[in-house]
């Protein structure tokens, strides 16, 4: 007996399936897009205090975020046997259950039940990156990672506007936008998305594969790119503390409403977008991935401290188009890792990278979250209540500074080899 995934038609990478899975991608993020302005104002509603607000924020995307790290590892490892169509498909449907429990519940409880289902079940973005793994070359695979960027973004393109709207008429109305277009979601993938991962090429379950420390340390003990995972792990962390503290930084300092956020984040995925979609292959074949990686995430450094140091909302908006080489980075950093590894273990290594994003999700809002609540009380026009975004800079810097170390030693030993 075969099942249903077996059944399926393969997607090659000759075929053009990749666009398959875009599609869910953008259909998935454009469901969390919706709610991204409108959850930290939802959480005020049962809080008296901004400290508090800052604080039960922190702790939500903290428990989002453990979710994530303990079951993205097994979920990635999972799709390596049995195919990534199944665990597409599971994840599309835990996130429709996320957001419905949190559009219904009555109290700060209930909304912690729909975080915990919605990190258990977060594994599209590992899980596609697998299925790009899959069905791209050796060459293009930074590209095909683009492109998923570029999707990730286009859903944040309409969702957090959209979001913003709704939120505008109820705060309850973007997750019950959200769940439909998770349901959605899962019918576009159970009826046209192919199985990427041929029955011959699918690694056996063992459950040290599953243990959400163990793809950290097989990644520690990878020692051709452990500069690459800490630079990538100080990047992400960055990316983490602002995401989980932007929304009520900018409510904060500029009294910004959910439409007015929702815009700001439109613009953050059209940048992302354009840069991902239309302008990455160009910057690699300009700079290559190395130079890219780089001056991407000096970028990002860059724009970080102007991020805190802002006095009006309106230059949020010019950091954010001034800031396009940093969208860049990630792809082409994950690139050169995944070109590193075997074939019948990218989901893994997909899945281990993500740990390392579930980590940022669990340590950094708590971190955003305990200086934004420390500054919470100063005016808007004092410089230290953009702390978080000073932070975030400091650890870009030293992403910098590990990746240059890294790609200045790998020079370094094939010029001896020669």
């Amino acid at each position: 007996m075969t099942s249903q995934s077996d059944t399926a038609p393969l997607a090659t990478a000759s075929n053009g399936n990749l666009n398959f899975v875009l599609v869910c991608i953008f259909i998935d993020m454009l469901g969390i897009g919706l709610v991204v302005p409108v959850l930290p104002i939802l959480v005020g509603e049962f809080v008296q205090a901004r400290d508090q607000q800052a604080l039960w924020y922190g702790l939500m995307g903290t428990v989002f975020g453990l979710m994530q790290f303990i079951f993205m590892p097994m979920l990635g490892a999972i799709s390596d046997r049995v195919g990534r169509r199944p665990v597409l498909l599971y994840s599309m449907a835990g996130m429709c259950v996320n957001f419905l429990s949190t559009a219904l519940a009555p109290n700060l409880a209930c909304m912690f039940i729909g975080r915990v289902i919605g990190g258990m079940s977060s594994a599209s973005m590992s899980v596609a990156s697998a299925y790009a793994s899959d069905i791209s070359t050796h060459d293009n695979r930074a590209k095909s990672f683009g492109k998923i960027g570029a999707a990730f973004g286009l859903g944040f393109i309409a969702g957090p506007m959209l979001g913003g709207l709704l939120g505008s008429i109820n705060l309850h109305l973007p997750f019950y936008a959200a769940a439909a277009l998770s349901a959605a979601n899962f019918v576009y993938g159970y009826f046209f998305v192919p199985e990427s991962l041929p029955e011959a090429q699918r690694a056996p379950f063992k459950l040290t594969r599953v243990n959400p420390l163990a793809g950290l340390l097989k990644l520690a003990a990878r020692v051709d790119i452990r500069g690459l995972v800490v630079a990538f792990a100080l990047m992400t962390c960055a990316q983490m503390m602002l995401q989980s503290t932007w929304v009520l930084y900018t409510h904060f300092r500029f009294d910004w409403t959910p439409g007015q956020n929702g815009m700001a984040l439109f613009c953050v995925g059209l940048a992302a977008a354009v840069v991902q979609a239309g302008l990455l292959g160009v910057l690699i074949r300009r700079f290559g991935e190395v130079r890219l990686t780089l001056l991407g995430l000096g970028s990002g450094c860059v724009t970080y401290m102007l991020y805190g140091l802002a006095t009006q909302g309106w230059m949020m908006y010019v950091f954010i188009c001034c800031n396009l080489l940093a969208f860049a980075a990630g792809p082409a950093l994950q690139g050169i890792i995944s070109k590193s590894t075997a074939a019948n273990q990218q989901g893994e290594l997909m899945g281990s990278l993500q740990s390392i994003s579930s980590i940022g999700s669990v340590l950094m809002p708590l971190a955003g979250s305990a200086i934004l609540g420390e500054v919470s009380h100063l005016p808007s026009n004092d410089w230290r209540i953009g702390g978080t975004f000073f932070v975030c800079a400091a650890m870009q810097a030293l992403a910098i500074l590990v990746a240059y170390r890294y790609f200045s030693a790998r020079r370094a030993a094939r010029g001896s080899a020669v």
